[in-house]
């Protein structure tokens, strides 16, 4: 299961960059060709960010769909999987989107002035 390795290195690099400030929301974009089970990564946040400062923060998975474009026909097409091959019968094709795994956005707890 490489989604626990995958997901501890986003909470680290979460934890790293909000210098230990209680998270609330982490955002992700996970492309649908990525290889990574979103699920999977539900699961392995809520045991790898317990005893942390994201522990009780809420991932939020967002999927971008798989995407080509065509160089022989000029088509721009969906992709389901990672067969590269466009209606037109052409396996000259560019991978534009889908393969996506980046952290969209953190939101931090708010600190009281009290």
């Amino acid at each position: 299961m490489h989604e626990l390795a995958i997901t501890q290195s986003v909470v680290d690099l979460v934890i790293e960059r909000t210098a230990g400030r209680r998270v609330d929301l982490v955002r992700l974009d996970v492309g649908a060709l990525s290889g990574v089970v979103p699920d999977a990564m539900q699961f392995c946040y809520e045991l790898i960010s317990s005893g942390t400062s994201l522990e009780g923060s809420t991932l939020v998975i967002e999927q971008t769909p798989g995407a080509a474009h065509c160089r022989s026909c000029g088509e721009d097409f969906a992709l389901g999987d990672l067969i590269l091959l466009c209606a037109c019968g052409s396996a000259d094709v560019d991978l534009v989107a889908g393969r996506e795994l980046r952290v969209l956005s953190v939101e931090l707890e708010v600190e009281s002035c009290a």
